[in-house]
């Protein structure tokens, strides 16, 4: 008798789970498919009350009004983003490594510094930038900004870089120094190559954090010739508060890039966030 009462609900406990899981999805991702519903609804459809769940007289006018008005933007902020790319991999990279193999004296004491980096608030650095580009004459400039969001993805960069490189065998580096490598030799033939994992995981999140920057777009480049998508979408919003199909496909579009490129990075990513819990 107790066999064949637990057996039924053991069958019924995975489908619950499966239909809660499905119903907080759904929730979660409402506000993005209520901005792609909006993006493709007419302006006067919009004050209908309630308005329709699926645009039944879809229009592309939000997107005409898009790739009119909003691809300088779009433009600015993928130079921003590979600039932050180029640059956060070309410091963090040489750091991890020196930090997991050379161990340089106080190297734990700088790693904790870039942990404590990361609970500075944006808004802070930011003062701290303007006041520097004042000087400098970088204000409202695209290196300006690479520079600035490459300090948000630096230290983070760091710590996945010296986890992951942690675990690289050191009988390999061993290998390559009796053979006449140097360690920059080392690291730019042996470690590089091998930390595929690392380098898409620290290009991703460096590319999206400064994708979505809005503090430092807005303290260092408000007002300049070359401003990126986050003040694009800023200010049609309070210029156009009553085009919503354009504002949401505004919206649609700046997320797309980094929606594909999480998509097709995730494999990397998964590994190399998770290469620094096991070591040998």
């Amino acid at each position: 008798m107790t066999h064949t009462q637990t057996v039924p609900n053991q069958r019924r406990r995975p489908w619950g789970k499966t239909v809660a899981g499905l119903l907080l999805t759904a929730v979660m991702l409402f506000p993005v498919y209520w901005m792609l519903n909006v993006s493709f609804t007419r302006d006067q459809d919009m004050r209908k009350s309630p308005p329709d769940l699926f645009p039944v007289h879809g229009t592309l006018d939000g997107y005409r009004a898009v790739l009119d008005q909003q691809l300088p933007y779009l433009g600015t902020s993928l130079v921003i983003g590979l600039g932050t790319v180029a640059l956060t991999v070309a410091l963090a990279a040489p750091a991890g490594y020196a930090l997991a193999k050379l161990r340089p004296r106080g190297g734990g004491v700088l790693s904790f510094l870039f942990l404590v980096a990361q609970m500075v608030p944006g808004i802070i650095m930011a003062m701290g930038f303007y006041a520097i580009y004042l000087s400098l004459g970088l204000l409202q400039s695209v290196p300006g900004l690479i520079v600035a969001d490459s300090t948000l993805a630096v230290p983070f960069a760091v710590l996945i870089f010296t986890a992951f490189m942690s675990g690289i065998p050191g009988e390999l580096l061993q290998a390559a120094q009796m053979d006449g490598a140097g360690p920059v030799r080392t690291f730019r033939s042996i470690v590089l190559p091998m930390s595929r994992n690392s380098i898409v995981t620290v290009s991703l999140f460096a590319f999206l954090w400064s994708w979505s920057d809005f503090v430092f777009a807005s303290t260092l480049a408000n007002g300049g010739a070359h401003e990126p998508i986050t003040l694009g979408i800023y200010h049609y919003i309070g210029n156009n508060n009553q085009q919503w199909n354009a504002i949401m496909a505004t919206a649609v579009v700046a997320s797309l890039p980094a929606a594909v490129i999480l998509v097709l990075a995730q494999r990397y990513v998964a590994a190399g966030v998770s290469a620094g819990a096991v070591k040998d």
